[in-house]
Parts: structure tokens; C-alpha cells; sequence
């Protein structure tokens, strides 16, 4: 695997790269542009993450060639990202070579939670044009006065900082709130027609707290729904309903590929048919790659039991008003992302000490696959054995329950399987961007 830019020797290119992603106007990007047609790399962009701008991107680092096919890149740049401690976000940008050149470099960008959505995506403009630019540098596409001239041509005081920064330890910062995250939120939803009316409202609160050792993650939600349905008799249908939940996730590392987590659950669910239901596990997880490569590729296996009390609004199909039942449960986790595409593949299951008949299995898998040049298949699929659901109410649902999905139904099994082949073909550049009719109904 790559390594982080180095930070001394490539200090020129960095600082050059960074006021490069970061020019004043379009037009200076677009005239150096120009003036580089010659020299500049082609880039492949792979990114699936919630901030990706394609758009943005070709737009503010114009000096490349953005290609629309990895056959057609002289560098694969693949974006990945997870969720920090402090409700941000940490990108990996992977850059790696294709063809003929052997060239493979990582670099970490971190946003922090406040972060505006404008400040999040010049700030993987100013990674995106580091990476490239070390690359470009190294594989002999910008000679030394070609190197001068962009640096001269955009280099600018208020170009910002370098992104590769990682992980900020507890000792490297004095943290009044000790790495301790709070977030209070609420929302209300009205929906309504002539016959019907739906209100909905939320409440929620979650306070974590995470370092590289140690993961604390404790949330609270409360939701009260309100349905009304007037019927062809001119009755009315009303429902209303008030669930809430707290759980909490205490995790441990143990040693560099293995973690013990606990975990507490208490909430409410007339879905369910539960008035009260809590439950208490402890877990044991091994990954059988590091960590910190999670974000593009993943094989982890974990263990976890516990005992869970419920308390019934009615009586179950097996006679049952209360009752507390252990359980415990296996599951298997492969995620990948490649130049080639992406797979993730899930497996679970568990079954109840008690009765070993009482179980459950779910296989879960997604493939995302280029077959050839501009032709990419995607498949997705699931499918779950069910029989542990001891809480069924004994005297079965409702017409309205049923029709509207108030109440969980019996069930043996349940699937679903999606499938989509699309073929890309036409011009192998993408660099130009027209931002004119940008409404929805213009495209």
C-alpha cells in the first residue's frame, strides 16, 4: 500500500498544488489549462462518497485531463470516506497509476463537522490537486520550468494549508471537552390530502466520544406518529403511536486487529408488539486486515451474545406477556473497492440459546462491476431465513394493520434483488462544464 505524501520533500510541490486547486477565477484555471494541453496527466475519478462533485472538481483543477474511463487514465484516483469522533469526516484519496506507470500514493483529508458544504469540497480540491500534481511531478509529466510556471502563474497567500493531516491524538491537543461530540435534534413532518392526514414528529440526542483506542457511542430518540385515513363509510381511521429508544456502544481495542465492544439497547416498539424491550450483549471482533484500511477494503468476523428482556402489549403466540431469552450471533463482513469496481458482501446469524430452532439467517451481497471499457454491471441482493419472531401477537393482525404496515407480520423467509447494466460510449474527455439550465426538469 501507498504512504502519505512526504512532508519535507515534497514541501515545493505541495505548496504549489495547493494554491493551484485554489486559483482566484475560472478563467485563470482555464487559461492555464490551455497552456498546459500538452504536459497534463489524465485522471480517472472513482468516488462514491456523499461529497463527491465531479462537476466541481473538473471545474476548479482544469489543468488535468478528466477521463471518463480507467483505461483511458494515466492515474486512478480513488475517494473514500468514514466518519470522525467529532461528527466529521476523514477522506482517503487513493492515487495509483495505470499502464505503464507504477505509481501508488494515499493521503488522508479531514473536515470537521461545521464544516459548510463549499469548505468540504475545496478542501478535496486542494487534495485532489496535491496528489495529482506529486504525480505528475514524479512520472515526468510537468519538467521543472513547466513546474515554475504554474506555481508563478497561480500561487497566491490565501491558498490554504496542506490536508494530509490524520489523526489528531489526545496529547497533541489541549480539548476542553476531552474528545466528548453532542448533538441535539428534533423535526416535524405534515402531510395531508383531501381524505387524509399524516403527522409525524422527532426527537433525538447522541453523545460520543472516540479515539484510536476507544469508542463511546451513546443516542436517544423519541417519535410519535399520527395517521388518519377517512373511509368509504365515512368512518375515520386513526392511529397514533409513540416509540422511543436509548442504546449505547462501548468499544475497545485490544490489539491491532482485534476490538471488544458492549453494547446496551433499551426502547419501545408497538411494531413489535413490544411495550418495553432491553437488552444487554458484549462482542468480539477480529479484522483480518488493519483498520485503518477500512474505507477500501474490509474482512472482519464477529461474536456477540447477550440476554434481552421483553415486556409484550399482547400476548404472544407462545403464551408469553414477559419474558427474558439469550441470544447470541455470528457475523461475517467483506468489502472491497478496486479499480475494477466494488463488492461488499454481509452474513449473519443467530439463533436463541433456549431453542436452537429459533433462529435467523441473512446474506446480504452488492457487486459493482466494470466488465469492459465503458460497460459496468450492478447487482444487489438479499435474502433472509426467519424464525425467531417470539414476540408475534397471538391474535394476529388486523385488516388496517396489515394494509398499512403498523404491525410486523409472520414470515418464513423475505428477498429482494436488484440489477442494472448501463454501456457509456462517445468522447473519452469529460472536462468541460456547463452550468446553464441547472434546474431539475432540464435534464
Amino acid at each position: 500500500m501507498g504512504t502519505r505524501f512526504p512532508a519535507v520533500a515534497a514541501t515545493c510541490a505541495l505548496s504549489a498544488a495547493v494554491a493551484l486547486t485554489a486559483s482566484p477565477t475560472a478563467g485563470q484555471a482555464t487559461g492555464l489549462a490551455d497552456s498546459l494541453q500538452d504536459v497534463r496527466p489524465s485522471v480517472f475519478l472513482d468516488c462514491a462518497t456523499r461529497s463527491c462533485r465531479p462537476e466541481y472538481f473538473r471545474t476548479e483543477v482544469g489543468w488535468v485531463n478528466w477521463v471518463r474511463l480507467p483505461a483511458e487514465a494515466d492515474v486512478h484516483l480513488i475517494i473514500t470516506s468514514q466518519a470522525t469522533g467529532a461528527g466529521g469526516r476523514e477522506y482517503r484519496l487513493d492515487f495509483m497509476g495505470t499502464g505503464d506507470f507504477e505509481y501508488e500514493q494515499q493521503a488522508l483529508h479531514q473536515v470537521l463537522p461545521t464544516a459548510t458544504d463549499r469548505e468540504v469540497l475545496d478542501g478535496l480540491v486542494r487534495a485532489i490537486g496535491v496528489g495529482v500534481l506529486h504525480f505528475a511531478i514524479r512520472n515526468g509529466f510537468l519538467p521543472a520550468s513547466r513546474f515554475r510556471e504554474i506555481a508563478e502563474h497561480v500561487l497566491s497567500p490565501d491558498a490554504g494549508t496542506s490536508p494530509g493531516m490524520g489523526v489528531v491524538g489526545a496529547a497533541e491537543v489541549d480539548d476542553r471537552w476531552d474528545f466528548w461530540v453532542f448533538r441535539v435534534g428534533g423535526g416535524a413532518e405534515i402531510q395531508g390530502e383531501e381524505t387524509r392526514r399524516t403527522v409525524q414528529l422527532s426527537g433525538n440526542l447522541r453523545a460520543s466520544r472516540v479515539t484510536p483506542e476507544l469508542k463511546a457511542i451513546f443516542r436517544g430518540n423519541v417519535d410519535s406518529d399520527l395517521r388518519e385515513i377517512e373511509l368509504a363509510d365515512d368512518s375515520t381511521f386513526r392511529d397514533r403511536r409513540t416509540d422511543w429508544g436509548f442504546n449505547a456502544l462501548v468499544a475497545q481495542s485490544l490489539a491491532d486487529r482485534w476490538s471488544v465492544g458492549f453494547r446496551a439497547d433499551l426502547r419501545r416498539s408497538l411494531r413489535h408488539n413490544q411495550s418495553v424491550r432491553a437488552e444487554a450483549t458484549a462482542a468480539l471482533e477480529h479484522s483480518f486486515l488493519p483498520y485503518p484500511e477500512a474505507t477500501r477494503r474490509a474482512l472482519t468476523i464477529s461474536y456477540e451474545i447477550g440476554a434481552t428482556h421483553r415486556r409484550y402489549v399482547e400476548q404472544t403466540i407462545y403464551g408469553e406477556l414477559e419474558e427474558t431469552r439469550w441470544e447470541h450471533s455470528l457475523e461475517a463482513e467483506l468489502a472491497r473497492r478496486e479499480r475494477w469496481g466494488d463488492i461488499a458482501i454481509n452474513v449473519e446469524g443467530s439463533h436463541f440459546l433456549h431453542d436452537i430452532e429459533l433462529y435467523g439467517l441473512s446474506v446480504y451481497g452488492a457487486l459493482d462491476f466494470r466488465i469492459t471499457r465503458g460497460v459496468t454491471i450492478d447487482l444487489e441482493a438479499n435474502i433472509s431465513w426467519v424464525n425467531d419472531q417470539i414476540y408475534l401477537p397471538a391474535e394476529g393482525l388486523s385488516d388496517a394493520e396489515a394494509l398499512l404496515d403498523l404491525q410486523q407480520q409472520a414470515q418464513n423467509f423475505n428477498y429482494g434483488i436488484e440489477a442494472s447494466l448501463s454501456f457509456q460510449f462517445g468522447s473519452i474527455f469529460n472536462n468541460v462544464v456547463n452550468n446553464r439550465f441547472r434546474g431539475g426538469r432540464w435534464w
